[in-house]
């Protein structure tokens, strides 16, 4: 695509977000179908299939990186993504249910579960500082030990995160008073009436369409945005973190919205950790492809994100324990914190990138 003119390059970006957008939609409510027919919504195989399906263009784009051996755009989107899709939650605080007298998301949606999720992403992107000092030469059947160990921490929260949905040994096992019902699982929306009407297989097949067109629209992102930032001298560090961060974060607004507005918001802001928590598993996925060891080749920029993430993280597990009442335009205190913190996180970015 790099013989293509900016314009249309420009187009075809907006055009495949577009379709990561609606095809997202249709992963989530597929997902929920499946999940009430299927009974696998407080599996642990439930958890682990709406993580992949809800993470699909990432997925695309860091095996299209691999395989085309620009692996800084993967590491970039990967961590980037994190930090934005944290951000997310700053909008679903916004717009999600406003008016008088509604707290903020936080305080709503309050839960030692969440907050085991919340540290679960932290300790990942723990092992990803770490990694990124090993040596490069620590190669063994195409993966490394760093990204074979995000993996297991991966899986161990899966398993804690399910056992904590079972019952902790806490005063109201873990859950604060005065806060939304909290449900069992990742599932994106409660399953609505109207998706009694759509049948398994039909659900079945829009589930795989939507897959398939996500995937496909992932590859696309990668392709125009890497030709689009050259022509704009745009990094590949600050586009991945950012302009594509954000174009793989839609299907995350558009189903989180959605969610809080149902009332379902320790499921929005559990989704949100949940894929943040799997989105370094893909560095595993992209070393086993390239064959070479991703994360120490991360440059300062990639740390960086993977520093502002966890700061961010960090500030929702705060507001999760204290839930201020308090909402300063339009928002909760913790999410405005986040706002300030990541807009002035973009500008060290910027710095270090320049």
């Amino acid at each position: 695509m790099d013989s293509l003119p900016l314009w249309l390059l420009i187009v075809i970006f907006v055009a495949a977000a577009a379709v990561t957008w609606v095809a997202g939609i249709q992963l989530s409510k597929t997902t929920d179908v499946l999940d009430d027919r299927l009974h696998i919504g407080s599996a642990l195989g439930g958890l682990v299939v709406l993580a992949v399906a809800t993470n699909l263009p990432e997925i695309a784009i860091t095996v299209s990186a691999a395989l085309s051996g620009d692996v800084s755009v993967a590491v970039g989107n990967i961590l980037g993504g994190i930090a934005i899709q944290t951000v997310v939650l700053v909008v679903l605080d916004v717009l999600g249910r406003r008016g008088k007298g509604v707290a903020p998301l936080t305080y709503r949606a309050a839960s030692l579960t969440l907050v085991l999720e919340a540290v679960v992403v932290v300790a990942v992107l723990t092992v990803v500082v770490a990694g990124s000092q090993l040596p490069d030469g620590l190669v063994l059947l195409r993966l490394t030990p760093d990204v074979v160990l995000i993996a297991v921490l991966w899986v161990v929260g899966l398993l804690l995160v399910q056992r904590a949905g079972k019952g902790l040994p806490w005063h109201e096992e873990g859950r604060a008073p005065d806060a939304s019902p909290h449900t069992t699982g990742h599932r994106r929306r409660k399953p609505a009436e109207p998706h009694s009407r759509m049948s398994t297989t039909r659900a079945s097949v829009v589930f795989a369409v939507s897959a398939l067109a996500t995937l496909a629209a992932g590859v696309v992102l990668e392709r125009a945005g890497d030709a689009a930032s050259s022509q704009l001298g745009l990094s590949g560090v600050l586009f991945g973190a950012t302009v594509l961060a954000l174009a793989t974060s839609l299907p995350e607004i558009s189903t989180g919205l959605q969610a809080v507005r149902q009332g379902d918001d320790n499921l929005a802001m559990s989704d949100i950790f949940g894929g943040n928590a799997f989105l370094p598993v893909l560095f595993l996925v992209a070393t086993f492809i390239s064959g070479e060891a991703v994360l120490p080749a991360a440059q300062a920029s990639d740390i960086y994100l993977t520093a502002l993430a966890a700061l961010l993280t960090l500030v929702y597990v705060v507001g999760l324990l204290f839930r201020p009442r308090r909402r300063i335009a339009g928002m909760g205190v913790d999410s405005l914190v986040v706002l300030v913190l990541y807009l002035v996180g973009l500008g060290g970015l910027f710095a270090i990138a320049s």
